[in-house]
């Protein structure tokens, strides 16, 4: 064995081994939104626990989500109002009639108008502080003082944010009054004297998304089920922790970021994605012994079992675009400390379980960097088929530290993929896996399942067969997008047969 052998073997036995990533498994791709249910979304409430239930039967033992923070209008999850809270649109109301807090009445009258869910919250939140003035010394009372404390680290800072948020009409940060804007220690004072009750209201929702969140997690754990959530790389710039912690971001004087950021041009966009997002200010994260990212996943480590960095290439090099380009075509790649930060987070956090996601221009630092950490990589069936035996998503080529997917929540559908395929693409598919006759969908689902990836993940859609219209987001699009949610008549017996003899017959 050679010393570069037995120093590469050594790291990988030091990093990233711990469960779920111990094993061949699977799991299905589906955000809680998605969740059936009487919402004008899916929540944390009986629904979730009947997937959990219907992931343990079939054999899968991971649940694979997106990123859980609050977001803006656009109801993007990868553009939340803080790296650390819940979205409160995930918040099961009946279990506020479980806790004594909502009457079923209320529910109903909450339920049937198009405000409900802020009058169900509201409702349960006076009746709340009402009981706990009453009775401090009651154990869901504790629980909440000891959520509050514990949480501080960014609880303080989010409630407040939010709090000036709904003050100043749902305006960004960067157009506040000076003052609270530049967080002056008289300003904020100030406000979160005249703002406490608002702020005790946004403690009261964390503390109901993360209680419901953390009892959801219990019980998949105990069915044998891993949550496997999603950690964007960067942050939207009106987020209550850019806003808190300027000094870890690009920005000028008045708070706008001088250059955000994106990809170039790729398979998704022929102009490549400018997501906007400010960029870190690197060397100031270092010097505070990456404190910021230290914090951000502890969080994610309560709430997930696993989880995903989304553009991991960031960790390497980041694409700045000035902020003015209306387009990513005009950026550059920047370095950044991708391996002093991943021996931070690993230092503080032995037993962090990361995957990959390393879609994308991957140079050989990147694949080096994720290497180096023994970090799955990601391997995408529908990138697969461009016609070259070297193409690196073709199963013949995945490696066993890997996470295969059939798509993701960017692609369409596997079936209307399939759908707009040219006759020569679907003959080169079909003379790959040599099944002339067999539905490709399927042909695609047990290809994933067969790797020798440790990991396969099917999108929900693709185990039901779902074709065109049930996409969950188009890359550069704004309209539209995350608000597809599934019917339990569609995951028939025959669907659930297929998923249970799959994790079968793959050793999954």
């Amino acid at each position: 064995m050679t010393e570069k052998t037995h120093k590469s073997n050594h790291l990988h036995n030091k990093y990233n081994c711990c469960t779920p990533l111990d094993k061949r498994r699977s799991g299905i791709l589906l955000h809680p939104s998605s969740l059936p249910g009487p919402c004008s979304a899916g929540v944390i409430g009986e629904d979730a626990y009947r997937f959990v239930d219907f992931l343990h039967e079939a054999g899968f033992s991971v649940w694979q989500t997106l990123p859980l923070g609050p977001t803006h209008g656009d109801g993007s999850p990868y553009q939340s109002l803080s790296v650390h809270a819940g979205n409160p649109q995930l918040i099961d109301l009946p279990w506020l009639v479980d806790k004594g807090w909502l009457a079923e009445q209320d529910l109903i009258n909450c339920i049937a108008d198009v405000f409900g869910r802020s009058k169900c919250l509201s409702i349960a939140f006076n009746h709340f502080r009402k009981q706990y003035e009453e009775h401090p010394e009651d154990e869901i009372f504790q629980a909440f003082q000891d959520f509050v404390q514990k949480q501080a680290f960014w609880l303080d800072d989010f409630t407040l944010y939010c709090a000036l948020k709904k003050e100043n009409q749902n305006k960004s940060w960067v157009d506040w009054p000076e003052a609270l804007k530049k967080r002056k220690k008289k300003a904020l004072a100030q406000a979160r004297e005249l703002l406490r009750h608002e702020i005790y209201f946004y403690q009261f929702e964390q503390f109901l998304f993360f209680s419901q969140w953390l009892e959801l997690k219990e019980y998949a754990n105990n069915k044998g089920v891993y949550l496997f959530g999603d950690l964007p790389i960067f942050v939207a710039h009106d987020s209550a922790d850019v806003w808190a912690q300027r000094q870890f971001f690009k920005l000028d004087e008045q708070g706008l970021s001088q250059v955000v950021a994106g990809v170039p041009p790729d398979y998704f966009s022929a102009t490549g994605q400018r997501w906007g997002n400010p960029h870190y200010q690197w060397d100031a994260l270092e010097e505070s012994g990456f404190s910021w990212w230290k914090e951000r996943i502890d969080t994610q480590q309560l709430l997930f079992d696993v989880i995903r960095i989304d553009h991991f290439r960031g960790f390497e090099a980041c694409w700045e675009i000035p902020a003015e380009e209306e387009t990513a075509m005009n950026g550059k790649w920047v370095a950044t400390p991708g391996e002093k930060l991943m021996l931070a987070l690993y230092e503080a956090y032995p037993d962090l379980a990361l995957v990959a996601e390393d879609l994308g221009i991957i140079t050989e630092e990147v694949n080096e960097l994720r290497e180096q950490f023994n970090l799955p990589g990601m391997k995408i069936l529908q990138f697969a088929f461009s016609g070259e035996s070297s193409n690196p998503y073709l199963p013949h080529n995945h490696e066993i530290n890997s996470v295969v997917y059939t798509g993701t929540h960017d692609n369409d559908t596997t079936l209307s993929w399939l759908h707009m395929l040219g006759d020569d693409e679907k003959h080169y598919i079909r003379q790959y896996f040599n099944f002339p006759y067999e539905a490709l969908n399927q042909v695609l689902m047990s290809s994933a399942m067969a790797s020798v990836g440790k990991l396969a993940i099917l999108p929900l859609q693709d185990l039901m067969g779902l074709g065109e219209g049930h996409r969950m987001n188009t890359p550069g699009t704004i309209e539209g997008n995350w608000q597809w949610r599934f019917d339990w008549e569609q995951l028939t017996d025959e669907v659930r047969a297929i998923a249970r003899n799959m994790n079968t017959l793959y050793g999954r």
